[in-house]
């Protein structure tokens, strides 16, 4: 976004190195790219996060830092043993700093597919209202 006022602070980030972060678990742990959309009622984020569903998915919201988690379980085919493969199998970690210009208590998410989709609506207080000018 290049907007002098930001309602999201994306921070650039391509990879999570193990030492970066506190883990309880010890498999890989991937930043899942995210597109943003913004007009001026809302803020809508659309992230890939390949293997995730509504039970794997954790989002929370703590002093203005909105956390996504995914605790992807690896899929096993029974009676086959991986030949190859480019798929990483690994968790999903990534964080948005959010302003006082986002209504904290109408957030929604919902995930198909593997890509997860937050809509931020806008306060009411925050939207652009255009003031009348008149002469007296």
């Amino acid at each position: 976004m290049a907007k002098k006022d930001q309602a999201m602070e994306v921070q650039r980030q391509e990879a999570v190195a193990a030492g970066e972060m506190e883990r309880t678990r010890s498999r890989r742990c991937f930043v899942p790219r995210a597109d943003i959309y913004e007009n001026d009622q809302e803020i809508i984020v659309v992230a890939d996060i390949p293997g995730a569903n509504e039970n794997t998915i954790d989002i929370t919201l703590d002093k203005n830092i909105l956390s996504i988690n995914a605790f992807i379980e690896p899929v096993r085919s029974n009676g086959y043993e991986i030949a190859y493969t480019e798929y990483e199998e690994g968790d999903y970690q990534r964080s948005f700093r959010l302003s006082d210009e986002i209504d904290r208590d109408k957030i929604e998410a919902a995930v198909s597919e593997g890509v997860l989709r937050l809509r931020l609506p806008k306060s009411q207080g925050t939207k652009t209202k255009k003031i009348t000018v008149s002469t007296k």
